[in-house]
């Protein structure tokens, strides 16, 4: 039902620029992930005439998962800097590959680096040698590295970086490299590309069980346990649900200018301490236990986006409040107040 309700929320907010979607032939990757798998669903919501090829290493693992748009849409086997070419022109290309995978980034930065490197080279090459009218790159915060603690929102032109002697900056470093690639082939080659830096996210189908904190939080909610926070829980970030995120990410898609940067999150800053009793007090849950263990991840600090830009340009707005986010990723999971 709270998917459903998204879904028909997006294509309301959506429904004066699916049109200009008509007759499009849209190649993606990444769709199979949280971000693609909204793009997906909202864009067979829509009942717009547009094709997709969405490229991905389990084909058969993802038609299982969403039959209904494994029938909609049509599957290629490949991985993202490697893949054999689809036949025939694409009007755009959405590169969303690349998780942003905790694990991955410790234990194995290279990897990580270079496929996010590798691949948005590959998708910039086939959206040239296609003649694709648009590139979108779904790029992240983590561009901005560190945020100064005094900045209580990063704006896109803040000149900041991830520190390029800390291995755990490779996710963000690659982000950054990658968006070297699309200016670089928006100059060289004439490319139509506009970027998204994405931030943290909450909504129905985010994993409760990988690094992601919110989730987490909810999943202990769900359990009837204390919510755990492992680290000092002094670390703050903003989370954009993901039916503002859909809105978003289309609009930008369909409207936004060749060349643009923005940022994609919420303003509404929240400590992850305080992310834990906001969720022990909307899901009812026993207590908030706050371990403080010393935070792995690389961004122990602030990480909370200015959205002026976007807001400005494109005139999307919030609609979802951080407390209305966590009950309803909470209710589509199967939690019951």
């Amino acid at each position: 039902m709270i998917f459903k309700q998204d879904l028909d929320a997006i294509d309301r907010s959506l429904a004066p620029h699916w049109p200009e979607l008509a007759g499009a032939r849209i190649f993606m990757t990444g769709g199979t992930g949280f971000i693609g798998r909204w793009m997906l669903e909202a864009l067979a919501r829509s009942g717009i005439d547009a094709d997709v090829v969405l490229l991905s290493r389990d084909p058969a693992g993802f038609a299982a998962k969403a039959p209904h748009l494994a029938d909609r849409f049509a599957l290629a086997e490949g991985d993202i800097t490697s893949f054999a070419a689809p036949d025939g022109d694409f009007t755009h290309v959405i590169h969303a590959a690349t998780d942003a995978s905790a694990d991955l980034n410790v234990g194995d930065p290279r990897r990580m680096f270079d496929t996010i490197v590798a691949g948005t080279r590959r998708a910039l090459d086939f959206a040239h040698e296609r003649s694709a009218q648009r590139f979108f790159f779904l790029s992240s915060g983590a561009v901005y590295g560190a945020q100064p603690a005094e900045m209580a929102h990063v704006g896109e032109d803040w000149w900041g970086g991830p520190d390029p002697r800390d291995p755990k900056s490779a996710y963000g470093e690659g982000k950054r490299a990658g968006e070297t690639l699309c200016a670089i082939y928006g100059r060289q080659f004439g490319l139509d590309i506009v970027t998204a830096r994405i931030f943290a996210l909450l909504g129905p189908l985010l994993s409760l069980d990988i690094h992601f904190a919110a989730g987490n939080f909810i999943r202990d909610a769900m359990a009837g346990r204390t919510i755990r926070v492992e680290s000092s829980g002094e670390a703050v970030r903003s989370y954009l649900y993901a039916a503002d995120l859909t809105v978003w990410l289309w609009t930008l898609l369909i409207r936004g200018k060749a060349g643009a940067v923005y940022n994609v999150g919420s303003e509404e800053a929240v400590s992850i301490a305080d992310l834990a009793r906001r969720t022990a007090f909307v899901m009812r849950a026993p207590g908030v236990q706050v371990l403080g263990k010393p935070d792995p991840g690389w961004n122990p600090g602030r990480y909370v986006p200015s959205t002026e830009a976007i807001r400005r340009d494109l005139g999307v707005l919030p609609t979802t409040s951080l407390n209305e986010a966590i009950r309803r990723t909470a209710l589509a999971n199967g939690w019951t107040p």
